[in-house]
């Protein structure tokens, strides 16, 4: 969001208005701006009932009391103004607006800000002079400020004049009271540390909540995105949970201090104040069963890599590895094999100690987010055309003093290991299925969780390579080498050329301008926030999660969403139909993956009547389960 500075307008104070109970409108191109009274006069009593009223033109927005992320409220000085001894605002509810990964609060449309004025003589004239300053946004933010000026004589008002009561009603009616008339109660609050810390706030609400939202103020440095709505204990009881971003020392102070809520959901509202406490563990430990659950699933899954899209250059440099240990016999094979095998493994490790370091450091970490970095895209494209150059015989790699006194043997499966490192990074892109369940259990868990899960993953993507190497006659079959290898070099160079091409798109793609943000045929772009009002409307909602360097994702679109009866679906008048666009990285997509315990992409959800809460689908997409879960969504009268 980027923000206009110097932008300054100034209206000067005019004659009050023919009903002398409004300043005249302070107006831009983004709407308008003036201070009401309830009415014309002072009357006999001790204080007036002002309005700071803002017309807004539409997707424009001012920022509530504690704006969030970003933006300043409209902030008001009464210098010059006689006999006005104090001014108080009142904040009707606020809404939510996230954006790129910022979680800010404020209005939309129209709004009137209540104001209580305590004068300083009762009775007497009021003369306001106010200088407001404030700051409307859209795709970008233009402050402005505003000089409005109000007389209110002593007395009662004259025949005919008139003020606006009823319209400072109505949103003093939208100031959050203590619950009691919106039937809402704040039961108690706890902090979560941890690797995925929140906190949860415990809420009772005499009917059925609708949409439930809060806004905490007194966290300090730690902010909070949208909550999840979770079931309480008690069938009147919901539990909020915020997760929390900050250092974890500032997360864990929450506990003990006392935090301010304003608790909204639809036009009930409520504000109140919460002392958390600091939860205890979710779980001491996962139970076995759980541990060999999830152990199998990453077995599973970093075997099923060796034939996902994202590896198929990995079998060409199988392949060739193969061929290259014919001429040294089982041993041979045998040896350099399990080279290549202890590169998976390394590489493994070394991307689990980095998810750790991540972790520690309160940062997200994810599967496959080296591909959102131009630098390591770069490396990459010179690792493969070296390669392949080398494999088309234009040069020979000049090997280090030290390696070449190894020997030639020594120097081969110093080559499978490295050949083992890249096949790891070029499986990274895009999760497997059943890899997705695993990650979400180690990324969400501790550093032992993460090192044990990643370990057995690798162990997975190794075992054709274990397998050759306990029976090394496997590759004993293949031809034994000749004059037909360097025609098999020339396809295997080519190969690597194509996946370094494909990673010039990708990385040309990071480097370009962003891509825009209108929709194109029925795909809208990624808005959270909206999801749940779609849903209350009735909506189904299709969410596709998405980047240019999945190959998965790219396959499950050719193959399943690009597919005439899919793209029929999608397109119904009552489907809303979302790509997430994760080639760059974004906050907002990372968070609504965690939010479903994901960590990697291709990723899709539904939403609709019949599933409210959304449901993720596999990995793999199918035209069947696509269109099973689209018309679940619906509920049964779809």
């Amino acid at each position: 969001m980027a923000l206009v500075m110097g932008i300054f307008m100034l209206a000067a104070a005019s004659p009050a208005q023919a009903q002398d109970a409004a300043s005249p409108w302070f107006s831009t191109d983004q709407g308008r701006v003036r201070l009401i009274a309830a009415s014309p006069a002072i009357g006999n009593g001790g204080s007036a009932t002002l309005g700071l009223q803002f017309e807004l033109q539409p997707h424009w927005k001012i920022y509530w009391r504690s704006p969030g992320d970003a933006g300043y409220p409209p902030r008001l000085d009464w210098n010059g103004s006689k006999n006005l001894a104090s001014a108080d605002i009142a904040w009707p509810a606020p809404q939510r607006f996230s954006v790129l990964g910022l979680e800010t609060m404020g209005y939309t449309d129209a709004v009137v800000l209540p104001i209580t004025a305590h004068l300083v003589e009762r009775g007497k004239a009021l003369s306001l002079a106010a200088s407001l300053d404030y700051l409307t946004c859209n795709d970008i933010c233009i402050p402005y400020t505003a000089k409005l000026s109000l007389d209110l004589p002593a007395g009662s008002p004259r025949s005919g004049a008139q003020g606006y009561a009823a319209l400072i009603a109505q949103y003093q009616a939208q100031v959050p009271g203590n619950g009691e008339a919106a039937g809402l109660k704040i039961l108690g609050a706890a902090v979560e540390t941890g690797a995925n810390p929140a906190l949860l706030l415990h809420l009772a609400s005499a009917k059925k909540l609708i949409q439930p939202d809060a806004f905490i103020e007194g966290a300090g440095d730690v902010s909070f995105a949208a909550p999840l709505t979770l079931p309480g204990d008690a069938p009147d009881e919901t539990v909020l949970r915020f997760p929390a971003e900050g250092k974890s020392a500032d997360i864990t102070a929450l506990a003990g201090r006392t935090l301010t809520v304003t608790l909204v959901d639809g036009s009930r509202a409520m504000e109140g104040t919460v002392t958390p406490n600091l939860a205890p563990a979710s779980s001491s430990a996962p139970g076995l069963d759980t541990w060999l659950a999830m152990l199998a699933l990453a077995l599973a899954g970093g075997l099923i890599l060796n034939f996902m899209p994202c590896v198929l250059p990995v079998l060409a440099l199988k392949l060739l590895a193969a061929v290259a240990h014919h001429e040294h016999g089982a041993r041979g094979i045998r040896a350099g094999f399990l080279a290549s095998a202890a590169g998976i493994l390394a590489a493994f490790m070394g991307l689990a100690l980095f998810a750790v370091g991540l972790r520690l450091a309160g940062l997200y970490a994810g599967w496959g987010l080296q591909f959102q970095s131009p630098v390591f895209l770069g490396a990459m494209i010179a690792l493969l055309l070296l390669f392949a150059a080398n494999l088309w015989g234009l040069y020979q790699i000049p090997l280090p003093g030290f390696v070449a006194a190894l020997g030639e043997r020594k120097e081969a499966l110093l080559g499978s290991f490295g050949a083992g490192v890249l096949a790891t990074l070029l499986a990274t892109p895009c999760t497997a299925p059943l890899l997705g369940t695993a990650l979400g259990f180690a990324l969400a868990s501790g550093p032992a969780e993460i090192l044990a899960i990643f370990a057995v993953m690798g162990l997975g993507l190794a075992l054709p390579y274990f397998a050759v190497a306990a029976w090394p006659g496997l590759a004993l079959k293949l031809p034994r080498p000749g004059a037909w290898m360097l025609e098999l070099k020339r396809v295997l160079a080519l190969a690597l050329v194509l996946s370094a091409a494909w990673l010039g798109w990708v990385l040309a793609s990071e480097l370009g301008p962003p891509p825009a943000a209108a929709s194109t045929d029925f795909w809208r772009p990624f808005d959270a926030a909206s999801i749940p009002g779609l849903v209350r409307d009735g909506r189904v909602v299709f969410v596709d999660v998405t980047a240019d360097w999945c190959l998965t994702c790219k396959v499950n679109e050719r193959l399943v969403l690009d597919q005439a009866a899919v793209q029929q679906a999608l397109a119904a008048h009552n489907l809303v139909a979302m790509r997430a666009d994760w080639t760059r990285p974004d906050p907002a997509i990372a968070r609504y993956l965690r939010e479903f315990g994901r960590y990697g992409i291709p990723f899709n959800a539904v939403y609709g009547p019949g599933l409210p809460a959304g449901r993720a689908l596999p990995e793999i997409l199918t035209t069947d389960r696509v269109l099973a879960a689209l018309g679940q969504a619906g509920g049964p009268d779809r």
